[in-house]
């Protein structure tokens, strides 16, 4: 067999498994070490592969880095009724802010990656084979021996409200920097990354960071208001940060009854190097910053069947819109209100009628959506 076969082999093999060892190359094609890594120089050389880790996409994905769970929702049947048992219906899905930030984009056609933790258990390779069939490559993320998968367990209301959730989530603690730096040439490799809030403090500010010295756009997606300690004091290099009202008064450290309240805690944020602020208000819509403005968009009116991922969606919409190399915000925000409202009138976490072209159909000119920009 030529040396080119053997190369081209050696290529199909990183591809099938980016982090496959030296070792375990040269046992498979019976090559010694050294042939093997010269064949990895040649490779990169070639710019078939960004680093020994990890194949260079056909097109730059989105890298999503945070948590992928397995979902439990209970939902009552009738109304809730506290301190006594309640008749209800029980289902098991796939969840995580990153994960299902991840299957959304995937969804709507774009390259995705996902870092994140899983148990060496049934439902970390369940989660990691419905990423393979979804087209999301989660081949980079951190298999842990000694731990479960995450789970996140929400309890709705008969109107499929959430009323309390509960989340065993500290296996993401396990991100750390170092693992961050494992992974640099996946990182290096994306066009943009997106990162959720149960990463660890540290790991955070690598993000940050990476952003400053790579110049790369990175989104950063609150996840609760006890979470927000994660988010440093230091934002310089974050192109957006997405979070609700609550998590927007924890970072700022009082209420925010009014818009001027709002406008100048986002103003505030901004002080602090995040480039812009997006505020999800629920039901009603979503505050951005523009401009020194803050402008307001309602929310879609629709029949909620379950609300869980529908922030989600918001903000995979929003990473889309950017990844198309659009700057305008409202329009940003625009599409992830159309595909938040998909995902409420869907019992699914992650929309499954949800595609680009539902995407496309909203332009800068579409002026269906109330506007209301407020002078600062």
């Amino acid at each position: 067999m030529t040396d080119s076969s053997k190369k081209e082999q050696l290529y199909q093999l990183i591809r099938a498994n980016p982090f496959i060892s030296q070792q375990d190359l040269a046992v498979e094609l019976r090559l010694s070490r050294s042939a093997v890594a010269g064949h990895i120089a040649g490779l990169i050389r070639e710019r078939r592969l960004l680093g020994r880790a990890y194949v260079l996409p056909d097109k730059r994905p989105v890298l999503c880095i945070g948590a992928a769970n397995l979902d439990r929702k209970l939902r009552t049947i009738a109304a809730m009724q506290l301190g006594t048992s309640n008749p209800a219906t029980a289902e098991e899905v796939y969840g995580g802010v990153a994960r299902n930030i991840a299957e959304n984009l995937a969804r709507l056609n774009l390259p995705t990656a996902l870092l994140t933790a899983v148990g060496d258990d049934a439902a970390g390779r369940s989660l990691q084979d419905h990423a393979e069939r979804a087209g999301i490559d989660a081949r980079g993320s951190l298999k842990l021996q000694d731990t479960a998968t995450g789970t996140y367990t929400a309890i709705l209301d008969d109107q499929g409200e959430l009323v309390v959730a509960l989340a065993d989530m500290a296996l993401y603690d396990r991100i750390t920097p170092a693992f961050l730096a494992s992974r640099a040439p996946q990182r290096a490799a994306a066009a943009m990354t997106v990162a959720d809030l149960n990463l660890p403090a540290d790991s955070v500010a690598v993000l940050l960071e990476g952003a400053r010295n790579d110049k790369l756009p990175l989104v950063i997606v609150a996840v609760s208001q006890p979470k927000m300690a994660r988010l440093p004091q230091d934002l310089r290099g974050l192109r957006l940060l997405i979070l609700n009202r609550g998590e927007l008064e924890t970072r700022v450290g009082r209420a925010l009854p009014t818009e001027a309240d709002v406008r100048a805690a986002c103003r505030e944020v901004q002080a602090q190097g995040a480039q812009d602020v997006i505020v999800t208000c629920g039901s009603q819509g979503v505050y951005h910053t523009r401009d020194g403005e803050l402008v307001w968009l309602a929310a879609h009116q629709v029949e909620v069947v379950d609300v869980t991922g529908a922030g989600d969606a918001f903000s995979a919409a929003v990473c889309w819109s950017l990844y198309q190399g659009s700057n305008d915000l409202t329009l940003a925000c625009r599409r992830g209100l159309k595909v938040a409202a998909m995902t409420l009138e869907s019992p699914e976490t992650v929309s499954p009628v949800l595609a680009a072209d539902v995407l496309d159909e909203i332009h800068d000119f579409d002026l269906n959506a109330p506007l209301f920009p407020n002078k600062g």
